[in-house]
């Protein structure tokens, strides 16, 4: 037999039968494979070999699906890891090229502004009072200057000339009022604040500046009170050289003081309306980096999907390498038939016996129609319409009757063994197979 025809014969002879649990379910837990052999150990070899044949395939399909499966996934990790960089690159660098204006930094920023406020605040205030004593320097070498004038000239008689001394004119007893008012605004922001505030300590400061500053005046020799004698008053002359040369040091340093404390404020004043512009442009950047985040989560859940499939994927294939996972499991191996499946002896024999009796009667009603005999005188008078004149009945001789007894004789008991012989054959066969 040709490869093809008993490989055509043999699918014919195999049969696959799903085992449902429910009519309703279309999913299929189990089947029966069956195969029909003219001995029984062939068919359950068969049988057998099959079934190794269903779970060896399943087993590597599996492995297979596995490992497609895996190195799709690894495919696609790749490629979405690779999107994720460079979203993180583009996330990044955006941040670097704006930073500052960043929406994370919003809050620093007004902190820092705030900050920066304050300070503008304490150098306006710090640069006033350089201002002010700056004015107060100005005016006290200029006292010191008119003194020194009037020392160098000529005494004039004061009842004469009816000129007096102004003790208000004293550069010292300006400079007592100065410490006076600088401690009576002491007094006050302690009203409000505490010794360790900056504006209090600040003040602290310029107290103890404008107390030195007294102190080195009053240590430097004072003109006597004029004393009169006769209608004259003499001024003794003294050199204003030292305090002069003092005040207009202290006013150099002023001055530089006054020009640090104008670079300063400048400088606070580009750094506030910089860190203002970030302010101003937070929003603009929280709306452009808000996009940017979106696509970078989405990315990063799906990269964190596919890490999730892709350890899935591994254990899968780990365990179909271990055979550990579903597969094809023999629930009943392939047992030896007892009872050949074909061809139903019994009902053939039925079926022969029913055949054969039909076949009998039909060839009895055949003969008896070829061959008539007539056994009345009814019916040969229906066959010839002449009338009947003389009838002879059937004698035999008793040869013929004793030939006749024997043939019927026969013809019982050959029918009667036939019978026999078809009942034991067809119980042996239902018994035995």
């Amino acid at each position: 037999m040709p490869p093809e025809q008993l490989v055509e014969r043999m699918r014919r002879d195999i049969d696959i039968q799903p085992l449902e649990s429910s009519p309703d379910r279309r999913n299929v837990n189990a089947f029966k494979i069956s195969f029909s052999a003219d001995t029984a150990q062939r068919a359950q070899e068969v049988a057998e070999r099959l079934t190794s044949f269903f779970i060896e395939d399943n087993v590597k399909m599996r492995q297979r699906q596995a490992s497609v499966t895996k190195d799709f996934l690894e495919e696609q990790l790749e490629a979405v890891k690779k999107k994720l960089t460079d979203q993180e690159a583009v996330v990044q660098s955006y941040k670097l090229q704006h930073l500052g204006e960043l929406p994370e930094q919003e809050q620093g920023n007004g902190q820092i502004l705030a900050s920066l406020s304050a300070q503008l605040q304490n150098t306006a205030a710090s640069l006033s009072r350089a201002q002010e004593q700056k004015v107060y320097l100005e005016s006290l070498l200029r006292g010191y200057q008119d003194a020194a004038a009037r020392d160098s000239g000529t005494a004039v008689d004061s009842s004469a000339a009816g000129v007096g001394v102004d003790p208000t004119a004293d550069p010292i007893v300006a400079m007592e009022q100065q410490l006076a008012h600088l401690q009576t605004e002491r007094t006050a922001l302690l009203s409000k604040y505490t010794a360790d505030h900056p504006d209090v300590v600040r003040k602290d400061a310029e107290i103890a500046k404008a107390a030195v500053l007294l102190a080195q005046a009053q240590s430097l020799p004072r003109d006597p009170v004029p004393q009169k004698t006769g209608s004259t008053a003499v001024l003794p002359r003294r050199r204003e050289s030292a305090p002069t040369a003092q005040v207009k040091s202290q006013l150099e340093a002023n001055r530089a003081e006054v020009e640090n404390l104008t670079k300063d404020a400048n400088q606070l004043k580009e750094k506030i309306a910089r860190y203002q512009e970030r302010l101003n442009a937070t929003p603009v950047r929280e709306q452009q980096l808000a996009g940017m985040l979106r696509d970078y989560e989405l990315l990063k859940l799906n990269y964190a999907d596919l890490l999730k499939k892709q350890q899935e994927s591994g254990l899968a294939v780990s365990l179909e390498k271990h055979q550990e996972g579903q597969q094809f499991r023999v629930v009943d191996p392939a047992s030896l038939p007892t009872i050949p499946s074909s061809p139903k002896r019994l009902k053939i024999s039925l079926a022969g016996a029913a055949a054969g009796l039909f076949l009998g009667l039909a060839l009895a009603f055949l003969v008896d129609m070829r061959n008539r005999p007539f056994y009345t005188e009814k019916e040969l008078g229906q066959q010839f319409p002449s009338p009947l004149v003389v009838g002879l009945p059937l004698l035999l001789t008793p040869v013929q009757r004793r030939m006749q007894g024997w043939r019927w004789a026969f013809e019982a008991l050959a029918g009667c063994i036939v019978v026999a012989v078809m009942c034991v054959a067809e119980f042996y066969i239902y018994r035995h197979g």
